[in-house]
């Protein structure tokens, strides 16, 4: 069995979607970045791919490259899990954190979860999604951006 753990953050900015656990949040603003720019996803990726030692989102998938331009990171989610599945690992659980002072999240925390485990192919009970807030602390506290943690434990399919 293996441990690993992601960190994502994004700055918030007129004219994008909203989009979080691969559901889209209605809000005035959107996140900033190459993909759909979904911190929480992006930082599930990271914990898996780290669990693994398989190196970390950009290795995986660079910004900049036409191909992932506005891509659903459910997309990339699912090719991470197929190449932890090559490398012999299967996801035990996910345990992770979205921070954001705006919008209260609470009502889309288990669609996020529905989402998310669908895309790995583990049960829902597998599967922790929380949102907390920074207490207006630092750029997310101001509103500025949106920041997400994660932990993933994966173990050796024999």
């Amino acid at each position: 069995m293996r441990i690993g753990i992601g960190y994502d953050i994004h700055p918030l900015t007129q004219g994008r979607r909203l989009v979080l656990g691969g559901i889209d949040i209605p809000f005035g603003k959107g996140l900033s970045g190459w993909s759909d720019a979904d911190v929480l996803t992006h930082a599930i990726i990271d914990a898996l791919l780290g669990a693994a030692a398989l190196g970390d989102i950009g290795s995986h998938f660079p910004p900049g490259e036409p191909q992932y331009k506005d891509i659903s990171s459910l997309a990339l989610l699912a090719k991470v899990r197929d190449r932890l599945t090559e490398n012999g690992w299967q996801v035990e659980n996910i345990d992770a954190t979205i921070v954001a002072e705006q919008p209260r999240l609470s009502h889309f925390i288990d669609g996020m979860r529905k989402q998310l485990s669908q895309t790995l192919g583990i049960a829902l009970g597998q599967v922790s999604v929380k949102a907390s807030t920074s207490a207006k602390l630092g750029a997310v506290g101001r509103g500025q951006g949106v920041a997400a943690l994660a932990v993933a434990l994966i173990k050796g399919s024999e």
